[in-house]
């Protein structure tokens, strides 16, 4: 099935709930909604905005069937998976690209078969020279197909290999060290409801060990795999930018030939970005939970945090401008100059940018009950995002040039400084680690300085640097860093009264 033949029967059934993420502002009695991806204003007629109550509505009919689906393309609503029909895992085959590690696989294909019974189960060895006869033997003691690759491929590769064999509706892919939880597929499954859905990931949780070291418990709280508690659509330039091929359900026939020839890194984010830029949805739902063997070894962690770094380079080659460190609007950039610079004027700059935004944003929102409480709300936003992204371009993605300028400058010590610390205690205090404050900021920092270091030599080895420089957006970026776009207002959707108006910010 193409992009283009989805759409006669799209729509989710009767009975399907959706429900308002947590990023949609609601204003005027419910009349008026602002978030979604990208972010937007929409505004509904009295007798649409009826059917939303409690921040969830019920598909009954072709209207809110209509309204549903405007819902969850704006990105302003997710549905809840437990409304959604249940499908036949018989309908999956599972692929797992394995490279050693003999003991996780077992243990896999053991939760496999626990989870989805006598389901097709295709194991893929990339050539690996050490275990394969330890891969084989597991591989058939669990009833599952063997395929042996000649050379080694890569992760994106294998997966391709066994891609070939299957036959079913839907593929399952799963690393060795991944386990599943009872029920996390079959969940996942509900959504293919969604006629444009090409693939949803579950959230992907650390594996409980008996006795975790500080790496294990960092990586517990803030692991580069797990994307949290929010169910989202996955776009570019998002907060839901990619998700991991550690576990993904997809519908085979939108795959095509599947992972990026010869991409041995980041083949997952390509993936999903050609998926999104070929019309399919592709989904994030955190009910359905996996859990994730992390490395707990410095050693191999950062060596890991280092390699994702290097994914930067190839995606900035194949994707212009979706790979970019950050994204910024002219007044944002103005903003995050004027502090850095630490001036007399700086502090005053700054706020009056922001102020004069606010005040542009209140004329372009248009007719609400509260339209400068809401652009008051939406700038303070966009402060608060523009000034996440200076730090992470600080101590994350461009450190070595920061490292060197502050050899010279007392100014640019200051904003690394304030950088470093700013960015731990705010991640600390968003995710309440079961580890000391202390702990946390080193393991933050070292995160963080592997994954730079892998940006920048992956630029470096593809002469480019792309992957360093940040995007400017004449449309600024939302409440929560997403490129706004002008105010959607369909035809069956909208009130009627007043003009159209961009909310560009």
């Amino acid at each position: 099935m193409s992009a283009g033949d989805r759409g006669a029967d799209a729509g989710l059934p009767d009975g399907a709930v959706l429900r308002l993420n947590r990023h949609t502002h609601v204003t005027d009695g419910g009349a008026v909604l602002f978030g979604g991806v990208p972010a937007r204003v929409s505004r509904l007629r009295p007798t649409v905005a009826e059917q939303i109550q409690g921040g969830s509505l019920t598909v009954t009919d072709a209207a809110t069937r209509a309204l549903a689906e405007y819902l969850i393309e704006a990105g302003l609503a997710d549905p809840s998976p437990e409304s959604l029909p249940p499908g036949d895992v018989a309908e999956i085959t599972v692929v797992i690209p394995a490279y050693g590690r003999s003991r996780q696989l077992d243990r896999l294909l053991r939760s496999i078969r626990d989870d989805l019974g006598h389901v097709r189960v295709i194991v893929v060895d990339d050539a690996c020279p050490a275990e394969a006869s330890e891969i084989a033997d597991v591989t058939y003691r669990n009833k599952a197909e063997l395929v042996r690759l000649e050379e080694n491929r890569g992760p994106g590769g294998a997966r391709n290999a066994g891609l070939a064999l299957v036959t079913t509706p839907f593929v399952l892919f799963t690393d060795t060290d991944a386990v599943l939880r009872p029920g996390a597929v079959a969940l996942l499954l509900r959504h293919f409801a969604d006629r444009r859905l090409a693939a949803v990931a579950p959230r992907v949780a650390g594996l409980t060990a008996p006795d975790p070291n500080w790496i294990l418990r960092y990586e517990s709280a803030r692991s580069s795999l797990d994307h949290g508690a929010d169910a989202s659509l996955v776009q570019p330039h998002s907060p839901m930018a990619w998700v991991s091929t550690t576990c993904l359900l997809a519908r085979t026939a939108a795959l095509g030939s599947g992972f990026g020839a010869g991409l041995r890194v980041a083949e997952d984010v390509d993936l999903v970005w050609r998926l999104v830029a070929e019309g399919w949805r592709v989904r994030y739902e955190p009910q359905s939970v996996v859990e994730h063997e992390h490395r707990g070894s410095a050693r191999a962690w950062l060596g890991r945090k280092f390699f994702y770094g290097t994914g930067a380079a190839t995606l900035a080659r194949r994707h212009p401008g979706l790979a970019a460190p950050a994204v910024l609007s002219p007044w944002t950039a103005t903003v995050l100059v004027a502090l850095a610079a630490q001036r007399r004027w700086s502090i005053p700059v700054a706020g009056t940018v922001t102020a004069a935004t606010a005040l542009r944003i209140a004329r372009r929102v248009g007719r609400t009950e509260h339209p400068h409480a809401l652009a008051a709300r939406l700038a303070g936003y966009g402060f608060t995002w523009a000034t996440a992204q200076g730090f992470a371009l600080a101590v994350r993605h461009s450190w070595p040039a920061f490292a060197l300028a502050a050899l010279r400058s007392a100014r640019v010590r200051r904003v690394v400084a304030v950088a470093a610390v700013a960015d731990a205690v705010w991640e600390y205090a968003r995710l309440r680690p079961d580890l000391d404050p202390a702990r946390f900021a080193v393991a933050k920092r070292l995160d963080d300085l592997a994954y730079g270091a892998g940006v920048w030599y992956g630029a470096w080895r593809a002469r480019s640097a792309a992957a360093l420089l940040p995007v400017m957006t004449r449309r600024g970026t939302s409440a929560t860093g997403r490129a706004a776009t002008p105010m959607s207002r369909p035809a069956h959707l909208a009130s009627g009264r007043g003009r159209r108006r961009s909310s560009s910010r």
